[in-house]
């Protein structure tokens, strides 16, 4: 953190902004593995807070190879990050959401779910998404990707660990094996009806299939 961007918080706080500061750890970089990556996840975090004194950290955890926050190590590393932090803690906390499929997707839909559960169940105050398609590609981006991350956040609050292992684990089974040739999906403008600001049919359709998969891993929309 360098001279300006001190200047930029304190003129902030002088303002009365709520402040969030943003941290993504790099899974498989520089801090290692799951476990490595969760400690430093957790210690940037405090920083973010002793340091800087924001008002809520909003994280990410990516993965070196696949650039999303949904695969199975990275969805370690939020939660046990998460976790810990809300067991000692009364610090906000949120998370960001980038997938590598993009909208209008099964795909796409999956990740999503899976990442809500665990942020849900691991203390988490804000879910921040979705960057579909890793967030790289214009236009790869819905309202309901948001719709079924709030549907799963719902559906996970009174589960019980295990039960959320369980159905994550499920859930993550059927779309890694997809990371090499990921849907790529379609452009808002080809899912939405620009003029209305309503799914398409066919979303629709992708969504409600993606609501039955879900249910058979054990979800109870």
């Amino acid at each position: 953190m360098d001279m300006s961007g001190l200047n930029m918080l304190a003129g902030w706080h002088g303002a009365g902004d709520i402040i969030m500061i943003e941290q993504m750890p790099i899974m498989g970089g520089y801090t290692g593995g799951p476990e490595e990556t969760a400690i430093c996840d957790v210690a940037a975090t405090i920083a973010s807070f002793a340091l800087f004194n924001c008002d809520i950290h909003l994280d990410g955890p990516i993965h070196i190879r696949w650039g999303t926050t949904t695969t199975r190590e990275t969805l370690q590393v939020a939660a046990h990050t998460a976790m810990a932090l809300d067991y000692n803690t009364d610090l906000l906390l949120g998370n960001q959401y980038y997938t590598l499929a993009g909208p209008c997707t099964e795909m796409c839909l999956l990740e999503t779910a899976a990442q809500a559960l665990v942020d849900t169940a691991s203390g988490r105050e804000l879910l921040s998404g979705v960057a579909s398609s890793k967030g790289t590609v214009q236009d790869k981006t819905t309202p309901m990707e948001a719709r079924i991350m709030g549907e799963a956040s719902m559906a996970a609050c009174g589960m019980s660990i295990p039960e959320i292992n369980r159905i994550v684990d499920n859930i993550v089974s059927r779309y890694e094996g997809n990371y090499l040739h990921p849907p790529t999906g379609k452009r808002f403008q080809e899912c939405y009806n620009i003029h209305d600001l309503v799914p398409s049919d066919e979303y629709l359709e992708t969504y409600d299939s993606a609501l039955r998969i879900l249910s058979d891993c054990g979800i109870d929309f």
